[in-house]
Order: structure tokens, then sequence, then C-alpha cells
């Protein structure tokens, strides 16, 4: 991994890390809840691509992504003093920039590590949607993943693009930088206008249609 993307994965650590302590704030968890809440967001989807691909996992080999961790949800014990005024919006916006990083980094270690093309961009999209579906589960919420949002779908279009641009002989930076753009800008569509795929609805039939 070059500096420019080591350096971006740790921008990533701390945006993700941020987004899970400002949603231990909101539920009002003691300072554990928030480093543990911290934690899984920001490194339990490269935890689980790690695994799946039988590479070592990187914040075991690199323990620096701890520290970062921990210092971030810190700060933001000490600094963000209600989180509960800190708008729900701001929560996405960090989510989705985490989202757009960690699933383009993903699916580029994929292919470093000699994943078939489909299987890294899998590999991309479970690393940027994982840590905040853990997040939300411990948080009692229903994961954004499994709402009408695109969620998972910019993730997977952030791969994609990475893929595409790699097939096309890009710089590796070029590619990244503007994978990351292209998901970020199909999620924050998502979450100002409200874009989002078709609810898949099955209507019952109630007593009164079944006389008829």
């Amino acid at each position: 991994m070059s500096d420019f993307l080591y350096w971006l994965d740790i921008f990533g650590v701390i945006v993700f890390a941020l987004s899970g302590a400002l949603m231990a704030g909101r539920y009002k968890l003691d300072p554990f809840g928030v480093v543990v809440l911290a934690s899984v967001t920001a490194i339990g989807g490269g935890t689980i691509r790690d695994v799946i691909l039988q590479t070592p996992v990187f914040w075991v080999v690199q323990p620096f992504y701890l520290y970062v961790i921990i210092i971030t949800a810190l700060l933001t014990i000490l600094l963000v003093r209600q989180p509960k005024r800190i708008p729900k919006r701001f929560l996405l916006l960090a989510d989705a920039l985490g989202l757009a990083l960690f699933a383009v980094l993903g699916t580029q270690k994929s292919l470093t590590l000699g994943s078939p093309l489909p299987v890294a961009i899998v590999m991309g999209t479970i690393t940027g949607v994982a840590g905040g579906m853990i997040r939300d589960v411990l948080c009692n919420v229903i994961p954004m993943i499994l709402r009408q949002e695109i969620y998972a779908l910019a993730a997977t279009l952030g791969g994609g693009l990475f893929v595409i641009f790699h097939l096309l002989g890009w710089p590796e930076n070029e590619a990244t930088i503007v994978a990351i753009t292209g998901a970020l800008l199909l999620r924050l569509a998502g979450i100002y206008w409200k874009v989002s795929l078709p609810a898949f609805h099955i209507t019952e039939k109630t007593d009164k249609d079944k006389k008829h």
C-alpha cells in the first residue's frame, strides 16, 4: 500500500470511529461503550474482509489503527459534550464518507491480494457496510443497509468504478479518488434528495378480499 492509500485508510478509520462514537453518545453509552462502538464501526468491515480472504487482519499487524480509534473516541467524549445536539445529518455524512473510502480501499486491497474482479467488488462492499451494520445492530436500530436508502449500492458503485479504472490502466491514486467521489456522491444523493430503491412489498389479502 502506498503512503497515499495508507493515510487515506487512516482517515477512513477516523471518520468511521467518529461515526460510531457519535452514535454511542446519542444513546448515552459509557466511555467503554463509546470505544467499543467506535472500534466495531471503524474496523468491523475490514476485519471480516481479511478473515474471508485469509490474510492477516490489518489492525492485528498494525496496532496503530487501534490507537487512532481510541484517540478519536476519547477526543469525541471530551470535545462533544452533547452528542444529541449534533444534527443527525452530520452522522449520516460522516458515515457516507467512511462508506465511500472503505468500499474503494477494500476493493483495492482485494485486487492486490489477487482476488477475481467480482470478488474484489464484493469484498469492497463488505468493507464499507459491515462496520456500520454492526454498529446499528448493537444500538438496536435497523441497519441502513436494510432500509430503502441507497447505501450498499453506493459502496458497490465505488468498488465497480475502481475496478473499471484499474482495467483501463489509470494510476492507482487517481482511480481511488474518482471512485471514492462517485460512491460518495451517490450516497449523498440518497441522503439529500431521498433517492431510494423501490421497496419489495407483498400485499396480503384481508378477510373481506378473500370473500370475493
